[in-house]
Order: C-alpha cells, then sequence, then structure tokens
C-alpha cells in the first residue's frame, strides 16, 4: 500500500469559506506572514526552509499540485512556490526568534535566476564562504536556537549555517579561553569550507587515551541487550487499535526504565546534582527513546514491532481524522530513520550523541547550567575525535551525525501534539514504510 494512501484530507466547514486563503496552498490565512497572506503552516515551513539553510529535491518535474493535501509531498515545489509568490526570506529574523522583521515590506519580486540560486543553495554557500574567508568564529554561527515547536534546541549541535557544509574543521585552540559573546556562548565555533574545497588526504592519528576512557565508560553504561517487551503474534491474527497502543505502551515503559538505568552509571553522575538530573530526564527522555529507538535498538522496532503493526488494519474513521502533525512528524521519522540506515551509526557514537543531548542546559530550573555547558562541550569534542579517528574518509560524518539531533528534538517535541489515538496509525505508516524501503536497499 501506498504511504499516500493511509491519509484523507478533512473538508473545511462552511463557516470558514468566507475566509482568506493562503496563497501558497489553499489552507485557511491566519494573517501576513513574510509579505504575503498565508498559514501557520506555510510559514513555518518558509522560515524553517531559509533558516536552516535546506536544499530540497523534486522527485518529478517542479510543478507538483500545491494544496493543503499534498503540501507536504513535495518540499521542494512548497519553497518554489513560497518564493514565486513573493515570501521575503529577509523578513525573517537571523537570530531565528518568533516575531519577524521589516513588518511593512509586502510582498517581494525576484528573478528566476535569484530564485535558482536560493533552490539550489548556491547562495547558501556563498553566504558560508564569505563568513568563512573572513575568518570570524563568532560570526560563523547564527545561534538559531529556537525550533518551531518552541523546544529547546540542542545547545552544541552544528548551526545552521555550518550543518548543511559538507565539511569544516573545528578549532578548539581558538575555542578555549577566547571571549564568547553571549549570543553564541552555547554553539562551539566551526570553521567551515566549501563543499567545492579539495580535501586533504585523511592523516592517520591516534585516539586521546582519556578519550578513549570516557567513551568506553559511556558504552558501559549503555543497556545494549535486545528488548525484552513480548511482540509475538500469531498468522491471521488481527490486532485491534487498544492493543497495538497497549503495546506501544509497555514498549514506552521499558525504553524510559533503561534510561533511568543508564543515567546512574554515566562517568559524570557524581558531578551533578539529582535535581539537575530530574530536570533533564524530564525534557529529555522521549529525545532519548527516539534516538536509541533508530539507533542501538532499531532492529527491534522496525522488526519484530513492524510486524505486529502489519497486523492492524486502521478504520476509516482513524485514516480521516489523522493530523498534520502526525503527518509531519511521519515524513521526517521516515527521513531520520533513513539517514541513521546509511551511516550506521556506531554504539560509540549512540553513545556520544545521547550524552550531548542529554546534557542542554538550555533547559529550565536548572543549578548549574554553567557545568552542564562544559560536560556538553567535552562530550561534543570527544565525539568529534571518535569520528574523526575511527572514520578518516568520511570527513562528513560528524556533521552528519550532529544534524540528526535537532530533528530529533524537533519530532519528539511534535509528538506532544499527536493525539495518543492516532499513535497506532502513525507507527503503522512509518513502519510499514521504512521496511518497504528498506527491503529495496
Amino acid at each position: 500500500m501506498k504511504q499516500e494512501s493511509y491519509f484523507k484530507e478533512v473538508s473545511v466547514p462552511d463557516d470558514r469559506a468566507e475566509q482568506r486563503t493562503c496563497l501558497i496552498c489553499g489552507d485557511r490565512a491566519t494573517g501576513l506572514h513574510y509579505g504575503i497572506i498565508s498559514c501557520e503552516g506555510c510559514k513555518g515551513f518558509f522560515k524553517r526552509s531559509i533558516c536552516n539553510k535546506r536544499v530540497y529535491r523534486c522527485s518529478r518535474d517542479k510543478n507538483c499540485v500545491m494544496s493543503r493535501k499534498q503540501r507536504n509531498r513535495c518540499q521542494y515545489c512548497r519553497l518554489l512556490k513560497c518564493l514565486q509568490m513573493g515570501m521575503n526570506r529577509k523578513a525573517i529574523r537571523e537570530d531565528g526568534m518568533p516575531g519577524g522583521r521589516n513588518k511593512s515590506i509586502g510582498p517581494v519580486q525576484i528573478s528566476e535566476e535569484e530564485i535558482e540560486r536560493i533552490m539550489s543553495g548556491q547562495e547558501f554557500e556563498e553566504e558560508a564562504n564569505h563568513w568563512s574567508n573572513n575568518g570570524d568564529s563568532d560570526h560563523s554561527s547564527p545561534g538559531n536556537g529556537v525550533s518551531e515547536s518552541n523546544q529547546p534546541s540542542p545547545v552544541s549541535t552544528l548551526s545552521s549555517r555550518s550543518v548543511e557544509l559538507n565539511g569544516f574543521t573545528a578549532f578548539r585552540e581558538q575555542y578555549i579561553g577566547t571571549p564568547v559573546p553571549p549570543h553564541y556562548q552555547y554553539i562551539p565555533h566551526l570553521f567551515s569550507y566549501s563543499a567545492h574545497s579539495p580535501l586533504l588526504p585523511p592523516q592517520a592519528r591516534s585516539l586521546d587515551p582519556q578519550s578513549h576512557s570516557l567513551i568506553h565508560q559511556l558504552v558501559s553504561a549503555e543497556d545494549l541487550e535486545p528488548l525484552g517487551t513480548p511482540m509475538l503474534i500469531e498468522d491471521g491474527y488481527k490486532v485491534t487499535q487498544a492493543e497495538l497502543f497497549a503495546l506501544l505502551c509497555r514498549l514506552a515503559d521499558e525504553l524510559l526504565f533503561r534510561q533511568i538505568a543508564w543515567i546512574k552509571k554515566l562517568p559524570f553522575f557524581c558531578e551533578l546534582s539529582i535535581k539537575d538530573y530530574t530536570c533533564l530526564l524530564s525534557s529529555t527522555w522521549q529525545e532519548l527513546i527516539l534516538l536509541s529507538s533508530l539507533t542501538v535498538y532499531s532492529k527491534h522496532i522496525f522488526g519484530d514491532l513492524a510486524d505486529v503493526t502489519s497486523k492492524y488494519s486502521p478504520s476509516d474513521e482513524e485514516l480521516h481524522r489523522f493530523s498534520e502533525e502526525g503527518m509531519e512528524v511521519m515524513e521526517r521519522l521516515i527521513y531520520l530513520y533513513r539517514k541513521f540506515n546509511q551511516l550506521k551509526v556506531s554504539n560509540e557514537e549512540y553513545a556520544c550523541m545521547k550524552a550531548i543531548n542529554f546534557l542542554n542546559q538550555d533547559i529550565r530550573g536548572l543549578a548549574n547550567a554553567s557545568q552542564l555547558e562544559q560536560l556538553n562541550k567535552r562530550y561534543w569534542y570527544i565525539c568529534q575525535d571518535f569520528t574523526e579517528y575511527k572514520y578518516p574518509h568520511q570527513p562528513n560524518r560528524f556533521p552528519d551525525l550532529m544534524m540528526c539531533l535537532p530533528e530529533i528534538r524537533y519530532i519528539a517535541g511534535k509528538m506532544v501534539n499527536v493525539p495518543l489515538e492516532q499513535l497506532p496509525l502513525l507507527f503503522k505508516a512509518v513502519l510499514h514504510s521504512c521496511k518497504t524501503s528498506g527491503s529495496k536497499e
């Protein structure tokens, strides 16, 4: 069954027929956003695309139909229409915070050549080269610290300018001991080079003994044994929505229990207060579970659980009520699964990524945020050292790994808005799509 067949468009009530419609997709408009009348969905999509320097691809003829139902199926054509209709990218605040600039400016008209430069990423590369050539590391990070879902962003993940490039060199000597402007204090300084610059041949190097020791401690803290939640099912048995939901709850319980046990084994367990550990876990547990499900437990999740969800057939009512948030979460989960499947994340990299994501000093209510910042930097650089040592012929590997963390955090924030009764359908759609794509590779 094709992915599109899972969902049906919800009709708009008659009392809204007279309201203004979005110039991009035709959905109900909520006001003037970046110069044109648009809905909240297209407003957020345009902001994310420009702030994160996204470069999309169209698998068809670059003329996909844009409607409320189909707008999520081709990001390339959606962004293209935003630009063609006059959305003003210069009205987006450079710090990524809510509230645009130059609100008095209406639609803008730009040439086809300029649109092509944006769509191909050429404009972003030239902008990145400009910052790199200036040699000013403080200004190479835009500090885009708040996601569309108002979830705290990963404090030590790559900045939006650097993540879209194909490589970088981090200069620790220039980072440590250098005064950092408050706007960038949570982002490691990265010097990036152009995607077209020739790469130097990888140099043989050894892993720092301290990095080796700390990584070993992180991996030892993990429970990498297969999940114990039973997922056997008889042939021909039809799983109900309630049964699948109950199974997902038991699976989440086991994964959460493993995160609680993990905390007590961390090498820095004695360095933080119980209050901070409690605050960190309550804010990141969904992200930790999602990260582990896509990496070290992926065989169980995308194998055994996928077999169970295949026995569940959603009703027409469930299909009809599936939300836009659920659709976005589904698409992003499928993308992340393919990304992790391509990277083949090692246990060492997973353990570092998990620690980096957990040590988030942006979370409110922490007693010692500065201490968390130092710990976060420590494991950021340890992870970088390991990937450069272990994969010398993959210079983009570390930024690719770090780029996954803000996506995980964004998805976890979005999943909160998905109604509980829609989770069985969401997991069925994701696991079916991922298993199908995996069997073709």
